[in-house]
């Protein structure tokens, strides 16, 4: 019986220790709830802060955003503000100085575009020797390009302006059959840019004033021409010049065909005569290209802009040089005048300003 008793008493302290053990592990599990949640709250209050920061920062952001947004708009109004207006100012400057021309029987008005491309090719019409033995003194012409040959259609060497040593570069067309074809009419082979560009580096050198005279249908495109690198001669040329630290004045007395022209065109300054034209292309040429008809080079040459009141009005040129009915002599007389007034007033610069002034001409043209 005691044994029994013994026996029911175990098993009775068994099911209590049993007993206690589950509510131990049940309230260690709780516990453990407890803790997993705190840690979850935890986490998801720190997950709520870090998403109101970020949306506080991407809200500053847009903030931000939309601010240099209305910034930029803002400027670029200004801006076009500012372009319109001077673009205004420009027109109206142009138009008064057509106008005071047309008042004072300067400029032709009634002349079409192609009409005056007749006029600068006429063969009644000056060459650039003409201007060179007409405006100049004691000549003394300069061959070779030092590489290859020398080209009759470019001119070049020393002169005095007045008093006034000067380095003088023009093409030449030739006035009769005989002279045209020597001179290949006008169109320089690469030789000819080269012993240009010699003879501008040497007027640098011993700080000589560079006057180009320029009157060409273009640079000529013969297979030999091409083999002797004329792409390459008019590209030196066109970086060469713009570093040139001497002044330089183009004027463009006839044709001003394309690279050919402008090989000897990046000047301080670039004058036209009246009746000149500058472009691209030839009217015919561009005629043939857009209508395969060159019967339409009138109104090709309308489109193309190339007269010299049309080349002001752009920018691209600085100054016109009226023509009218005035005699050769007289011509020469006055272009002699102004360009010894250019070259007083631009002798006052320096070296380098002389170049950076011609650099930023060319960088503003198209602006």
């Amino acid at each position: 019986m005691g044994i029994i008793m013994e026996q029911a008493h175990d098993k009775k302290t068994q099911e209590e220790k049993l007993l206690e053990k589950k509510e131990l592990d049940k309230k260690a599990q709780e516990k453990k709830a407890e803790e997993k949640k705190a840690q979850e709250e935890k986490l998801a209050e720190k997950k709520a802060q870090e998403k109101k920061a970020y949306e506080l920062r991407a809200q500053e952001r847009r903030e931000h955003r939309k601010k240099e947004q209305e910034r930029k708009a803002q400027e670029k109004i200004e801006n076009e503000k500012k372009a319109q207006e001077r673009k205004t100012q420009e027109r109206i400057a142009h138009e008064k100085k057509a106008s005071e021309r047309k008042s004072q029987g300067k400029i032709e008005p009634e002349k079409t575009a192609y009409d005056r491309v007749l006029a600068a090719r006429s063969k009644d019409r000056m060459t650039g020797s003409d201007y060179i033995y007409g405006i100049f003194t004691g000549f003394i012409e300069l061959h070779g390009d030092r590489r290859f040959a020398d080209d009759p259609a470019i001119i070049g060497g020393l002169a005095y302006l007045g008093d006034m040593p000067v380095t003088v570069i023009a093409t030449e067309k030739g006035r009769d059959t005989k002279t045209r074809i020597k001179r290949n009419f006008g169109t320089p082979n690469p030789e000819g840019y080269r012993k240009a560009l010699r003879l501008m580096k040497q007027a640098e050198k011993f700080r000589r004033p560079v006057v180009c005279l320029i009157d060409t249908s273009g640079a000529f495109c013969g297979i030999g021409a091409e083999e002797r690198g004329q792409g390459h001669a008019i590209a030196e040329n066109l970086a060469e010049m713009s570093a040139l630290k001497t002044p330089v004045l183009s004027i463009l007395i006839g044709e001003g065909g394309s690279g050919g022209a402008l090989a000897l065109a990046v000047a301080n300054e670039v004058w036209m005569l009246e009746n000149a034209v500058y472009s691209v292309i030839s009217p015919e040429g561009c005629a043939n290209i857009l209508w395969r008809d060159p019967d339409k080079a009138p109104e090709a040459a309308q489109s193309l802009k190339l007269t010299a009141i049309n080349a002001e009005e752009l920018g691209i040129i600085d100054k016109i040089i009226p023509e009218g009915r005035k005699s050769p002599g007289k011509l020469l007389s006055d272009l002699k005048g102004d360009i010894m007034a250019w070259l007083d007033k631009v002798s006052h610069l320096t070296t380098d300003e002389l170049a950076e002034q011609r650099y930023d001409r060319f960088r503003k043209i198209g602006a």
